[in-house]
């Protein structure tokens, strides 16, 4: 069988896409690594491209994020997106990580004009027009709010 000369994709994804601003966040991930003894955890994965997140967390007395593990085996939108949730999620609760991952998916499909009060989520604008991309975006928000869950049930055991 002889192989079909040309390029290896036919049609190249937009530059803007996998802008400067989005490469400079998947390379500074903060909190990379497990947790030793995680009071929840939760993983997600893509279905569409296989990108994979997982989330520790500890919480303190009042159910808020106090010590955040990640483990990131994505694309640069899914790193760039966990390198946005962890830079601010210590001292957030299950209601507002839901609320910036439901804001975030709103902002994706066109359904909002910005991208909620999370800093940082602007940088997917490109995004947006391309919907097999939302999936990794909104892995590490939909970990972080399971994992938050999951300490939360187990406390509540």
């Amino acid at each position: 069988m002889a192989l079909r000369p040309g390029p290896l994709y036919s049609r190249p994804v937009s530059s803007t896409l996998y802008s400067r601003d989005i490469l400079r966040l998947a390379a500074s991930i903060p909190h990379l690594g497990r947790l030793e003894a995680p009071h929840g955890a939760a993983e997600r994965t893509s279905k569409v491209c296989g990108s994979r997140v997982t989330v520790d967390v500890a919480l303190d007395g009042e159910g808020r994020i106090a010590a955040l593990g990640l483990e990131v085996k994505a694309c640069a939108l899914g790193q760039a997106s966990a390198a946005l949730l962890g830079a601010e999620a210590l001292g957030q609760s299950e209601a507002q990580l839901a609320g910036a991952r439901d804001a975030l998916a709103a902002y994706l499909r066109g359904e909002r004009d910005d991208p909620g009060a999370w800093p940082g989520l602007a940088v997917f604008a490109a995004a947006q027009t391309y919907a097999a991309r939302h999936a990794a975006i909104l892995l590490p928000f939909e970990a972080a709010a399971a994992a938050v869950a999951d300490a939360l049930a187990r406390a509540a055991a």
